[in-house]
């Protein structure tokens, strides 16, 4: 099926795993000249990929300098940048193609080279909340369709979320007419309960007889991507419901305010979370931006503009097993990342990615809604990919599916999409869609052996965070 019709230019900026991946998803349900398509990334990775589809690959790396010259000789009114790439500023990208009249679509908001360890910024100024802000802050005006932060998380588990409460409002007898606004999705939430949301994801991914070797990082998605977001401080949409900030949390002097941030990396934190299939798990409290979207987007204010209802929201994430070994030899180095870097692809011999939204504090308790896509079906289905990236790669499309509809959207954030057209094109990559009901929480089996400074209140961050 060909969801939209595209005869604009499209460059995709980057070709590592996710664009090597959505390329041949693009080709399959966007209906566009391959010869208007172009590669343009920082090295030759993916190059016989783009041979198999006839698509032209050009080494160019972006940097401040040189990103405004080499794309304006590429991109005019109407044609489309898939920003797919790292260390090339997002801000500096959109604003470009606000003035060229370019679609425009990211996984990530992006600062350039440097900019998630920068000492000279402070852990708020280089934090996913301040990035945002920086995003979201050329919203102001027409323009332009610029979709950011579209992957599958952030992005497509967004969508997971409005699912989920709709699920939710059917079992508990609660009026089930869609909301068609921010303030009707966040009054849906508040009315059903919701005080907690995590994206609760776990990989099991494996690739026996080839386990992760000294000094190495494996990971079956970004390494770049991933260590970049887990040195920067662990950050989470901050609930109405909370009692008490945590020790070392912090909350941020600009924006929105929907979000506070520890003072130590993500990588090194970890939380108590639950999938259907893993069951309890210790997970990462990684930064993502979805972490602060879906607080503020779920936010309820009263006449006077004060915040009476904001769920807490943030990713937990138990990654594939080699990537838990390589995180736990990358913190010993201090957060220097090992000299050589596996992204695993066609060694992988067995495993799922287990990827849901676990809505937590309703008169259920606890419901995770997602997707669980084992590696045999992801290399059924797409050419390129793993269970990892497929989710990822199908959230993408949808993402550009919208921006073609939808030309002169301006800036906007998954959660503003049409969650049921996005998930309209990413069921049928999705392998299983789960939604479960439990009774878990984070105080099941606690002070059994050792006695544990608990909150009576389950749906306390105290008592999700592994201390």
């Amino acid at each position: 099926m060909k969801h939209a019709a595209f005869q604009g230019r499209l460059v995709m900026l980057g070709f590592g795993s996710i664009g090597e991946g959505v390329l041949p998803l693009i080709l399959r349900h966007i209906d566009m000249p391959k010869d208007r398509i172009e590669i343009v990334t920082a090295d030759d990775r993916g190059v016989a990929i783009a041979a198999e589809y006839g698509i032209r690959h050009t080494v160019l790396p972006l940097t401040r300098e040189n990103y405004a010259t080499v794309l304006r000789g590429r991109l005019s009114k109407g044609d489309f940048l898939l920003n797919l790439s790292v260390d090339v500023s997002s801000v500096a990208l959109i604003t470009l193609c606000r003035e060229l009249g370019a679609l425009y679509l990211d996984t990530c908001i992006e600062p350039w080279a440097g900019g998630y360890t920068d000492p000279s910024l402070t852990p708020s100024q280089r934090s996913n909340y301040a990035l945002r802000e920086g995003a979201l802050a050329l919203k102001a005006g027409a323009g332009p369709t610029a979709v950011t932060t579209h992957g599958a998380n952030p992005g497509l588990v967004s969508h997971f979320v409005k699912q989920a409460l709709l699920d939710i409002a059917r079992d508990t007898g609660h009026d089930t007419t869609v909301p068609t606004t921010q303030q009707g999705w966040a009054q849906l939430a508040h009315d059903l309960g919701v005080k907690v949301i995590h994206i609760a994801e776990r990989d099991t991914q494996v690739a026996a007889g080839q386990p992760k070797k000294r000094g190495e990082f494996v990971n079956t998605w970004s390494i770049d991507g991933f260590t970049g977001e887990g040195c920067q401080p662990a950050e989470l949409g901050w609930g109405t419901h909370e009692k008490a900030m945590p020790a070392d949390g912090l909350r941020h002097d600009f924006g929105c305010d929907a979000a506070i941030y520890l003072m130590r990396p993500g990588a090194s934190t970890r939380v108590r979370s639950w999938t259907p299939l893993e069951g309890p798990m210790h997970s990462f409290l990684i930064t993502h931006n979805e972490s602060i979207s879906l607080a503020d987007y779920y936010t309820l204010r009263d006449a006077q503009g004060r915040v009476v209802y904001r769920p807490t929201s943030h990713y937990a994430y138990h990654p594939c097993d080699d990537a838990v070994l390589s995180v736990h030899e990358f913190a010993g180095r201090n957060w220097e990342l090992q000299p050589e870097k596996r992204l695993m692809m066609e060694e992988i011999t067995s495993g799922m990615d287990e990827l849901g939204v676990l809505l937590m504090g309703h008169k259920k308790g606890a419901y995770w809604y997602g997707s669980r896509l084992t590696i045999e079906e992801a290399r059924a289905l797409v050419p390129h990919n793993n269970a990892t990236s497929l989710q990822v790669c199908v959230a993408v499309l949808a993402g550009m599916v919208f921006a073609i509809e939808n030309p002169n959207a301006g800036v906007v954030e998954a959660d503003e999409l049409d969650h049921a057209r996005a998930l309209e094109i990413c069921f049928p990559y999705l392998g299983e869609m789960a939604g479960v009901y439990s009774d878990w929480t984070p105080l099941q089996g606690r002070g059994e052996l050792f006695p544990e400074d608990t909150d009576a209140d389950p749906w306390q961050f105290a008592n999700f965070r592994v201390t």
